[in-house]
């Protein structure tokens, strides 16, 4: 776009005689120089064509590519770069432009070829290829329908009611013949209907409504002639826009003498109608000194960011064109605006940046300054109300070859920008650029349901494109992925000693929103837990498993068969009988005896961990020297044995699938589940009137005991009842004392009182009611318990 517009007066000769063609040639060459300098290029452009047609040379080929390349036609410039370096003459600078407009019009290899053919290095030149990167997000880039021409077309906005606008110079070309040498002089010097830059059409603000009809938007600025960059204010129903008016002609002067005229910006009111209401200037304009334009208003942090080439050191300029924003404060239907703050060396290079935009955390705007490859590339930044960091390079396909710029994102996500890239309708073509990804968001919580902060490894697999789906954290420690659409996918969350998590159900297919969002819990796995203690005994002296252990192995290699969580620790003891080295190697023995009896069963060995203990750990005063009798020399005689669930700590268990929808932050559960199977909470029965515990049910309390002491989370309750014989207050009391004995052997054992409950009922809740029937000794002793 043409930063100014200059009236000037062309100074006709009278000649005598005829002209010949070289010089006719050359006073061709010499318009179209003077046409370059008022930056009338495409002007100046068909008469280098003219002249290079009628005489090639290579000043005129050079002039050619230079007037091309500033039109930003790299394909057409790169082409007459190539006739250029054709010449002898050719400099290494006409190499360098050779391969930089190879570069922008994707002919690099055949320039580096031509270079070479010519006895020059193409890597001393310094221009390399390099590359463009692909952008993070996966976009899909198509022009917008029905907006662009075969014009230019660029800077496309939404308003809040649904309506677009955008910037054109459609409208026509008028092209300019170079005008014959007249001797009055009276040559046409001012277009009021297009632009001499392009001879085009000057730009205009075009709006797009709801159904899709364009009209053009009328600047009420006097004297406009371009008319572009609309950046829409939805709080207060304004437009921003930037405006290059006429040139002013100095009083009692010649034609030569005229002022140049700088952009400016302006707001206005819009108009239910879209038209524009009145207009007023930015408080920073001044067109006869600097330009400033590319408008776009934040509402949120109340800024307008603009770009200026002002170099006046009290803005901070870095050269070229840099992006400043002015804090407003809203005053009705104005606004007042603060001092300018340039953006800083983040932001702002020598080069020029322009056409700013922020949306939430980030900010987008174009520059020549930043490495890119391109004429002009996108550039994204962090944002914060003070700072601007981490400034990068949007990458391919929000970049091309050619110059990309005019990033803005609509209310839908939809991206929309501008770019004169190959393949397009016209000269700049707006293009809209939608997410192909969705957005995947998970959040991975502890059994206290925080987000897991540590480290794990989540694999995401994409079933069907049978490809690997990176996977990130974001500042929340929530994990994020991009999803293909239409597409299967299954995820693997794993960390050291907790259970992997699987999730196959996630998809993309037919799914219309913007993130799949998902919960997972990610568990410890509870290593060791016992799930199930029993005890068998043995004779003195002896090793071999007795008829009256065989039952309660026999349910144990059952539940091992069953479940390949479960491993058994077996723990094996001695009386005080005989000497210490004897009762270890009599222990060892009877844990062996047991492994060889669940071998029988079909349990590997491996699955049974031993330890033997001989008579260190006696459940009474039974020591050596101690009198003791029979019965309690028999309750030291033991193995215990502990069923275990996840019994190896250096192993990573999957959740097992017969216990797949239990809740694993509680424990307790497996023990639960384990302990329905087998069915076997003790019953401890008493003899007629009296609440001494019977020899036979003390093994029950020590297999009570041992699960107590190995799964501290455990409470027991204990009830305490009688038959219905007697009277209610009596047996209330015996109850009681059939409670309390229960508990009070538990706690010798080293059971804590708190961790036992206890209740009585008198004859209050029978087993059989023999009142109603006549009840056997039997079934008196069942409500004796």
């Amino acid at each position: 776009m043409k930063k100014t517009l200059l009236l000037v007066g062309i100074t006709a000769g009278l000649f005598l005689g005829s002209i010949g063609l070289s010089e006719a040639q050359q006073s061709k060459v010499r318009y179209a120089d003077e046409q370059m300098e008022l930056m009338n290029y495409q002007h100046a452009l068909d008469v280098y064509k003219e002249a290079y047609a009628k005489k090639p040379t290579y000043q005129t080929a050079r002039k050619t590519a230079i007037a091309t390349d500033q039109l930003r036609d790299y394909a057409g410039a790169y082409a007459w770069w190539k006739t250029t370096v054709g010449y002898d003459e050719a400099s290494q600078e006409d190499m360098v432009q050779l391969l930089r407009t190879g570069i922008l019009s994707d002919n690099y290899s055949e320039a580096r070829s031509i270079i070479e053919s010519k006895g020059v290095s193409a890597d001393s030149l310094g221009v390399t290829a390099g590359s463009i990167p692909q952008s993070a997000r996966k976009l899909k880039l198509e022009p917008v329908e029905g907006v662009n021409s075969s014009e230019g077309d660029f800077s496309y906005i939404e308003d809040a009611g649904g309506n677009s606008y955008f910037v054109s110079d459609r409208g026509g070309s008028f092209p300019e013949k170079m005008p014959g040498l007249r001797i009055d002089g009276r040559n046409k010097i001012f277009s009021a209907e297009k632009s001499d830059y392009t001879d085009r059409s000057y730009f205009s603000v075009y709006r797009k409504d709801q159904e899709g009809n364009i009209a053009k938007v009328v600047s009420n600025v006097p004297n406009t002639m371009h008319f572009s960059d609309p950046s829409y204010a939805s709080g207060q129903q304004q437009l921003f826009y930037s405006v290059t008016r006429s040139i002013i002609k100095v009083k009692g002067k010649s034609r030569k003498d005229t002022l140049l005229v700088q952009p400016e910006i302006y707001y206005s009111k819009v108009g239910p109608d879209g038209a524009l209401e009145g207009f007023t200037p930015f408080a920073f304009n001044d067109s006869l000194k600097y330009a400033v334009m590319h408008p776009f208003v934040d509402e949120e942090a109340k800024r307008l960011y603009f770009a200026s080439d002002n170099q006046d050191p009290s803005w901070g300029g870095q050269g070229g064109y840099d992006l400043y924003y002015s804090e407003y404060t809203v005053m009705g239907d104005s606004l007042s605006f603060g001092a300018p703050v340039n953006l800083g060396p983040a932001v702002n290079t020598k080069g020029n940046e322009t056409h700013p935009f922020r949306k939430d955390n980030r900010f987008y705007f174009s520059s020549t300054g930043h490495e890119g490859l391109g004429g002009m590339d996108i550039f994204e930044a962090n944002y914060s109300p003070t700072a601007f960091t981490g400034t990068k390079n949007m990458g391919h396909p929000i970049n091309s070859l050619a110059d990309d710029f005019a990033y803005r994102e609509g209310k839908d996500k939809t991206v929309y920008l501008s770019s004169n890239r190959n393949g397009g309708q016209g000269l700049d073509d707006i293009y809209m650029a939608k997410e192909l990804y969705k957005q995947f968001l998970a959040r991975v919580l502890d059994c206290n349901g925080q987000i897991i902060t540590e480290s794990y490894l989540s694999t995401f697999r994409d079933k069907t494109q049978g490809i690997m789906v990176p996977t990130a954290r974001n500042a929340k420690g929530e994990l994020t992925a991009q999803l293909e659409p239409e597409s299967d996918f299954g995820i693997t969350i794993s960390k050291p000693g907790y259970f992997p998590l699987t999730d196959e159900s996630i998809t993309t297919k037919g799914f219309e929103g913007d993130t799949v969002k998902r919960e997972y819990r990610l568990v410890p796995i509870p290593y060791q837990l016992p799930v199930h203690v029993d005890i068998v005994y043995y004779d003195l002296d002896k090793f071999m498993i007795r008829k009256d252990a065989m039952p309660a192995l026999d349910k144990l290699a059952e539940l091992m068969q069953k479940y390949s969580f479960l491993d058994l620790l077996v723990a094996s003891h001695t009386d005080s009988r005989a000497s210490d080295e004897y009762n270890i190697t009599l222990s060892n023995n009877r844990a062996k005896a047991v492994t060889e009896y669940l071998g029988a069963k079909g349990i590997n060995s491996d699955r049974v961990r031993l330890e033997w203990f001989g008579e260190s750990q006696l459940i009474n005063d039974c020591g050596n020297g101690k009198p003791c009798n029979e019965e309690n020399h028999q309750l030291n005689r033991r193995s215990e044995l502990v069923l275990e669930a996840f019994p190896d700590p250096t192993k990573q268990y999957d959740i097992p699938q017969e216990l797949k929808d239990m809740d694993f932050c509680e424990p307790e559960d497996i023990f639960e589940k384990i302990q329905e199977e087998i069915n076997d909470i003790p019953t401890i029965y008493f003899d007629f009137d009296k609440s001494m515990l019977r020899s036979v049910h003390k093994t029950e309390l020590e297999r009570t005991a041992i699960m107590l002491k190995r799964m501290p989370n455990l409470m027991l309750y204990i009830e305490g009842h009688t038959d219905q014989r007697g009277d209610e207050a009596y047996n209330q009391k015996l109850s009681e004392r059939r409670a309390q004995v229960v508990k009070d052997y538990l706690k010798t054992r080293g059971v804590e009182d708190n961790r036992l409950e206890s209740q009585w009922f008198g004859k209050t809740r029978p087993i059989h009611d023999c009142n109603e029937v006549t009840c056997t000794p039997a079934m008196h002793q069942l409500n004796r318990r």
